[in-house]
C-alpha cells in the first residue's frame, strides 16, 4: 500500500491517501479543506477512491468531506460514537471556525474492533476516545500502518479541552495503542510528522 498526504487548512491538517498499488483503489482520510487540491492529488496518484474515512468530527478534518464523497460517489465511514458530533456545528466547532458551518452524516458507522469490508483493504477500527468521545484510529495490520487522527501525535497527543473530550479517556486510549500494537507500526497522525509506536512508547511523555 502506498501512503501519501497533503497538509491543508489553517491548522495544518494531514489528509491521507492510502492506495492499493495493484488495483489503484484508494481511501481518503480526513478531507480537511480544499476539494480541488484533494482531487488533484487523486489524479496525480491515478487513484480510484472507494471511501472516505474520518478519524473524528472536528471541522478541520471534515470540511471537504461532502464534496469528495459526492464527486466520487463513495461512502463516508466514521465511528458510531462520533455521529452526534459530526452532525452538530457547535460540537464539531465549525460554528466558530470562520469557515462556515458544516455537518456530516456518515454512510457507514463502525464500532470498536470492526473490520469494514471496503474493497480489498484490510484494517481494524480502534475506538480511542479522549480528543472526542468518538475518536478512532484505523489500523492496517498487514501493512503495519496506523492512522491515528488526533489521538497520538509525534511526542504528544490531541487536546482534551473540547466538547466531549476527556483527559482520562485519552490516557487509556494512548495506553491501549502502545500496549496492543507492535513497536514497528508506523503512525500517521492528524497533525505534524510521522512516528512509530515504539518511539512513542519510549519517548512520549503523555504515554
Amino acid at each position: 500500500m502506498t501512503v501519501q498526504s497533503l497538509c491543508l487548512g489553517t491548522v495544518m491538517t494531514n489528509v491521507y491517501f492510502l492506495m492499493n498499488e495493484d488495483t489503484k483503489e484508494m481511501l481518503i482520510v480526513d478531507p480537511a479543506v480544499n476539494t480541488k487540491r484533494i482531487c488533484a492529488q487523486v489524479d496525480v496518484m491515478q487513484g480510484k477512491p472507494v471511501a472516505v474515512l474520518l478519524t473524528h468530527g472536528h471541522f478541520d478534518h471534515i470540511m471537504a468531506t461532502k464534496d469528495i464523497a459526492e464527486k466520487y460517489n463513495i461512502p463516508i465511514v466514521a465511528a458510531r460514537a462520533e455521529e452526534e458530533l459530526l452532525g452538530d456545528p457547535r460540537l464539531n466547532l465549525s460554528i466558530i471556525s470562520g469557515m462556515g458551518q458544516v455537518s456530516v452524516k456518515p454512510d457507514i458507522l463502525v464500532d470498536d474492533n470492526d473490520e469494514p469490508e471496503i474493497s480489498e483493504f484490510k484494517f481494524r477500527v480502534l475506538l480511542t476516545p479522549g480528543h472526542t468521545s468518538g475518536s478512532c484510529c484505523y489500523y492496517f495490520y498487514e501493512d503495519k500502518i496506523l492512522i491515528s487522527g488526533d489521538t497520538l501525535f509525534y511526542g504528544s497527543c490531541g487536546r482534551t479541552d473540547f466538547p466531549t473530550s476527556s483527559a482520562a479517556e485519552m490516557g487509556r486510549s494512548l495506553k491501549r495503542l502502545v500496549t496492543e500494537l507492535p513497536e514497528d507500526v508506523k503512525v500517521y497522525p492528524g497533525h505534524d510528522c510521522e512516528t512509530s509506536i515504539g518511539f512513542e512508547k519510549r519517548m512520549n511523555p503523555f504515554v
